[in-house]
């Protein structure tokens, strides 16, 4: 497999974890230690150190079950023994009894170890409802 493919599959060993709500699974993506760090969509979720990381996938999983991770658009940069992704994504949940989709943006931060990549960071965001097409910021107080 390419680099590119490995940093890729990744995702993918993320995404099955994920919705195996396998928090052992989870956290080996990331690289040992507590040099890692995440920002989720909500505005309490900054976190670094596996234990905050750890806390906030424990929250998710008691909220809601994901069925599927759909990718979209992505870009994946290899600078040595580091990466990048940005990738756009829309996570299907189930929430009580509702189904939902939720679109989410993902920069990914990967290192090479002796045991594959690894993240060492993820942020997620969701685009601004209230920012029109084609415009840099908000035009209103929506």
């Amino acid at each position: 497999m390419t680099d590119q493919e490995l940093v890729l599959a990744t995702l993918e060993e993320y995404a099955d974890a994920y919705c195996a709500k396998d928090i052992d699974r989870l956290m080996a993506i990331f690289v040992d230690g507590d040099g890692i760090s995440l920002i989720g969509t909500g505005g309490d979720e900054l976190c670094s150190g596996r234990g905050e990381v750890s806390s906030v996938f424990e929250r998710n999983f008691g909220d809601a079950t994901a069925n599927k991770f759909e990718w979209g658009w992505k870009h994946v940069a290899i600078h040595g023994d580091a990466a990048t992704v940005a990738i756009a994504l829309i996570i299907h949940l189930m929430v009580e009894e509702a189904r939902l989709t939720v679109p989410v943006r993902w920069t990914v931060s990967l290192v090479r170890t002796d045991t594959g990549w690894k993240w060492a960071h993820r942020h997620a965001s969701v685009a601004a409802s209230s920012q029109d097409e084609g415009t840099a910021y908000p035009t209103d107080s929506r």
